[in-house]
């Protein structure tokens, strides 16, 4: 029973770890480059980068099993996947102030706003996740 469940929400379950891995890719390149003595705006530029990139290496092969290689078809894959994540960072950016201003300024672990941080995050996530999907990993049905 559990392994068909496994079976069944595979790619969710997939898409889950690699988005922990990929937080934790960012967060260790981050703390690498400044402690190494770079700025930290830099360095977070750096990490994002940094951070995109292994997630789209992940969810291509990983989780959503796109198959072709082709150099002009990945390459295409890459700047939609880096155009979903652009537009994802400016919800994130944007939607927290706007979630604040609006009077969503909860405290969660002694952090004024949080709950607004995790609102934001989670629509982030669902938006990713369905980007990627829906646009970007789409694999066409043979008939």
């Amino acid at each position: 029973m559990i392994g068909k469940l496994i079976k069944k929400y595979k790619e969710i379950i997939m898409y889950l770890i690699f988005g922990v891995l990929t937080t934790l890719v960012n967060w260790f390149c981050y703390a690498f480059l400044t402690k190494s003595g770079m700025e930290m705006n830099i360095s977070n530029c750096i990490a994002w980068l940094v951070a995109v990139l292994f997630a789209f290496i992940t969810n291509k092969v990983f989780v959503f099993e796109s198959k072709n290689m082709e150099m002009r078809f990945v390459c295409r894959e890459l700047i939609k996947f880096v155009g979903a994540r652009l537009a994802t960072g400016a919800i994130e950016i944007l939607g927290l102030p706007l979630l604040y201003y609006i009077g969503v300024k909860q405290n969660l672990f002694g952090v004024e706003g949080f709950v607004a941080k995790i609102v934001v995050s989670v629509v982030v996530v669902l938006l990713n996740y369905v980007f990627s999907k829906l646009f970007i990993f789409r694999i066409k049905k043979e008939n």
